[in-house]
């Protein structure tokens, strides 16, 4: 069986998580892969698309064509595959509408043309469902074999906070710049944590700029006692699939996050972390984690076995699998 995925980069989060890691699981089934970030200028996508009939599935991740390439992509694919994980039919966050008609049309299109729609979450699955019947819900998994419970009795008093990010999303956390200068004021061995590209300081608490690196990622998410995952109740969040949460627990630290979207479905409050809405919310579930170390290793503890369980890279690699065998038989 030869697949050929398109995707949006081999250093994109998104690619790594959604495509590169299931291929080794996948080689180890009978599957050749070819992989490709998508092709860019005229040339480069001729070169690429006339190569498709060779190949029993296409993968597209996330990419919406216009509408001639999708055309011919269409006539030449023996199946189509496409899979998203964001609320690509909306405008992001910082949009003051999110609703987006060239958008919708767009991913109306791309849905519709495609022979298998695999959805990131619950919420993307629904916006599918007025175009395709023909679709399943694969989260963005964790691979258990690189975390690594993290080691509690390490460490000295000080808490840290942590968040770990693409600077698109950076904007959520700056919006509770004045909730950390509250909590710093109060706990002095309280420091903040941001692995990330982009940073931002607080007055009266320290922040520990980390570059992000994939080589440090599990350790830097380990260094975290708290983790965060602020979003705001629009479509874009909605959309999310909750990759930070699933690697914090996956490293058995506990979580505090907006109780929007997939946050919701994945962190059952009180268990493997804390709801928080308002400022007031925020401080109020941080400061419950701050002074109870056992709690903090309880949740974690409980979060590690929720996302082994319904969200690692064990559990959803056979279904991937199992999804290109059945488009493969189907074709025939």
């Amino acid at each position: 069986m030869r697949v050929l995925f398109l995707i949006q980069g081999m250093e994109v989060a998104a690619s790594r998580y959604r495509v590169l890691q299931y291929l080794p699981f996948l080689q180890e089934h009978g599957v050749e892969p070819t992989v490709l970030p998508f092709p860019k200028g005229f040339f480069e996508k001729i070169r690429v698309f006339k190569t498709i009939r060779q190949y029993d599935i296409l993968f597209i991740q996330r990419k919406r064509f216009a509408f001639p390439w999708l055309q011919y992509i269409r006539k030449n694919a023996k199946q189509i595959v496409f899979d998203f994980d964001d609320s690509i039919m909306h405008r992001n966050s910082k949009a003051n509408q999110p609703e987006s008609k060239t958008r919708a049309r767009k991913f109306e299109k791309m849905v519709t043309s495609s022979d298998y729609v695999i959805a990131g979450n619950a919420f993307l699955m629904e916006k599918t469902t007025p175009y395709k019947r023909d679709v399943m819900i694969i989260p963005s998994p964790i691979d258990m074999s690189l975390y690594s419970q993290k080691n509690y009795s390490e460490g000295n008093d000080t808490v840290t906070l942590g968040w770990i990010g693409a600077h698109g999303s950076i904007h959520y956390m700056k919006k509770m710049t004045p909730l950390f200068e509250a909590l710093g004021k109060k706990y002095d061995r309280v420091k903040l944590k941001i692995v990330c590209d982009v940073f931002f300081d607080c007055e009266n608490m320290v922040v520990e700029k980390k570059l992000w690196s994939e080589q440090d990622e599990v350790k830097d998410i380990q260094s975290f006692d708290i983790g965060l995952m602020p979003l705001i109740d629009d479509p874009w969040s909605h959309g999310k699939c909750g990759l930070k949460i699933l690697q914090c627990l996956a490293a058995g630290v506990p979580v505090v996050c907006s109780p929007f979207g997939i946050n919701r479905e994945i962190v059952e409050d009180g268990v493997h972390g804390l709801w928080a809405e308002s400022q007031e919310e925020w401080v109020e579930k941080l400061e419950i984690l701050i002074n109870n170390k056992e709690l903090r290793e309880k949740m974690g503890r409980a979060g590690r076995k929720r996302v082994s369980k319904d969200y690692s890279l064990e559990t959803h690699a056979p279904r991937m699998l199992n999804l290109f065998k059945r488009l493969v038989e189907n074709s025939h």
